[in-house]
């Protein structure tokens, strides 16, 4: 199987497919999977790019809203993280991933999925000590401190993924792992980026977390953009594990920022009545996302994830019992559904200007994939979390092109700042947009249509239990033959041609679902009586917003969290 393998996007999937599919035409290969490594910037329409960190005077729609819309599909089934530039309340949805239009899967805020029979990993964000052990705790609209620690890793995620047993084959990071430059060619590197080289000297250059995770994992392959640069590494663990670490450049014309690799695998992963590519959900992340429910914090302050010592478990990697319970909740069927739904009004750039002075942050709303996969494994959205235990009510919109306007009057009114921590500058270069000191100007809500809530099997359940504790010269093109049977192609591309117009008159292999969240077939996982009428439903939410549920503070494991990689 042929993946390419993108750095950051930063909203050029256009150009990005456009240059793919010159690949294909000019060297007879079909392209079977796109892997995007952060600043994706899935925008459907203005309200959205308010909620990027990028000064004012960089805000450009740029072409996903096409592939949101369905104005255009993609072409190549395509799977991204999230970075530090992105429309973050939209990614805030999917906090387990989800379809973001046809045919585009967000791997959430850690993810993995099988594709073909390979097992993708990945984390999204930048890390800041600063925010590391907090809760998801931000929802738009935000101020300019929480637009910024949104984006941030978080404990939880890095915890999940070392509960993993069975290696990673793919895993990707927007960060670089703290180190990787001792395993490539640091010479070359600070040649081409002499800022690097004070964060570098004092080992300040990328995630700890993902450090700890490439040591953890030991992945064939981890690929990693955010630094604006082509990088290549190879890590040897030990004389059987070796990790392969490419970072990719932006997308921009001469830059390194896109490779090809062909992966064999055994398992084509298409079914024969339209060949097309399935993504499959992994089994033993679902179970360990089951598992570790109890752990989701939606507080700004820190808490501990448990360790050694702990009368409580500590190791949730699963056993062989507690993941046949979580497939048979997935009634044995693991195909990730390709239940896209549209819930915001698409940017039309026939009937909107860009300018921004007018247009406002969104309302936070909840998605009906993440709603479904929630009561699915019985498991909570930390958003829906967050809005209850701070008392705002739960939008839930579904925005379909056919659908009529609907206004029930639920819409919140006012928005509320949280948050005060700020964030500096996460990379300087000098073709990066990346400066965040400018202000905002007058601004109108983008209208988005709500529709009546129906209070999910989740809200009414019981809470979870809530913790919280006060130099080689090293080309990656040459080596990936040395250790592995996985091979690349003769192609890196370095630069983009002339964009070409495209007809795309196919239908998307995800079609456009009208699904509305009363639409959503719900079941509990206890005895529940799910035909309580509406004012049974009302008096169980209001009980959950008079009685948060408390945290024990403990103390504990705070030696390894230690503060000063904090920026």
């Amino acid at each position: 199987m042929k993946i390419a393998i993108e750095g950051c996007a930063h909203g050029e999937l256009e150009k990005i497919y456009d240059l793919i599919e010159s690949i294909q035409q000019e060297q007879n290969i079909t392209v079977d999977l796109l892997i995007c490594c952060g600043d994706f910037q899935s925008t459907r329409n203005l309200a959205d790019l308010q909620c990027m960190a990028v000064p004012q005077k960089h805000l450009d729609m740029c072409s996903f809203y096409k592939y949101y819309s369905g104005e255009k599909r993609a072409p190549i089934l395509t799977i991204f993280i999230g970075g530090n530039h992105e429309a973050s309340n939209y990614l805030q949805e999917l906090p387990y991933g989800g379809w973001v239009a046809p045919n585009i899967y967000y791997l959430g805020y850690a993810g993995v999925v099988n594709c073909s029979g390979i097992r993708i990993g990945g984390i999204s964000g930048i890390y800041k000590g600063h925010d590391f052990l907090k809760g998801r705790f931000e929802f738009s609209p935000y101020d300019e401190a929480t637009k910024r620690s949104v984006y941030h890793q978080r404990q939880i995620d890095v915890f999940r993924l070392k509960q993993l047993s069975p290696k990673v084959d793919i895993m990707l990071s927007h960060d670089w792992p703290r180190g990787i430059t001792n395993y490539g060619n640091e010479t070359q590197l600070l040649r081409f980026k002499p800022a690097f080289r004070e964060d570098i000297e004092s080992n300040r250059l990328g995630s700890a977390p993902c450090e700890d995770l490439l040591q953890k994992l030991k992945p064939p392959f981890w690929f990693a953009a955010h630094l604006h640069c082509k990088f290549a590494a190879v890590v040897a663990h030990s004389e059987t594990d070796t990790t392969k670490f490419l970072a990719l450049d932006k997308c921009l014309p001469k830059r390194r920022f896109l490779q090809i690799l062909d992966i064999p695998t055994n398992d084509d992963g298409k079914k024969k009545e339209d060949d097309q590519l399935r993504l499959k959900y992994d089994l033993e992340w679902l179970t360990v996302l089951n598992l570790t429910n109890h752990l989701i914090s939606i507080r700004a302050s820190n808490g501990y994830m448990p360790g050694e010592g702990d009368a409580e478990r500590v190791n949730f990697t699963p056993t062989a019992e507690e993941k046949a319970k979580v497939l048979e909740r997935f009634g044995n069927d693991l195909t990730i559904p390709c239940n896209f739904v549209r819930i915001a009004k698409p940017y039309q750039p026939d009937q909107e200007s860009m300018d921004m002075r007018s247009v406002e942050q969104p309302q936070a709303f909840l998605n009906p994939q993440t709603t479904l996969f929630c009561d699915k494994l019985n498991i909570d959205d930390p958003l829906r979390l967050a809005m209850l235990m701070t008392g705002h009510q739960l939008n839930t919109s579904t925005y379909v092109d056919q659908q009529p306007a609907i206004d029930d009057g639920t819409k919140e009114k006012s928005p509320t700042k949280r948050g005060s921590n700020e964030d500096e500058l996460d990379v300087e270069d000098d073709d990066d947009d990346v400066d965040d000191d400018e202000g905002q100007g007058s601004m109108k809500t983008l209208d988005i249509t709500p529709l009546q809530p129906k209070l999910s099997l989740s809200d009414v359940l019981p809470q979870p239990k809530w913790r919280e504790h006060d130099s080689h010269d090293t080309d990656l093109s040459t080596t990936l033959d040395e250790s592995t049977n996985l091979s690349t192609s003769n192609c890196s591309v370095l630069s983009l041609p002339t964009p070409q117009k495209t007809d795309d008159k196919n239908p998307p292999s995800c079609l456009e679902s009208s699904l509305t969240v009363n639409d959503l077939n719900l079941s509990s996982p206890v005895q529940l009586d799910v035909e309580k009428n509406e004012d049974q439903k009302k008096t169980s939410e209001a009980h959950l917003l008079d009685n948060p549920p408390v945290k024990k503070f403990k103390r504990r494991n705070e030696t390894i969290y230690s503060k000063e990689d904090s920026d």
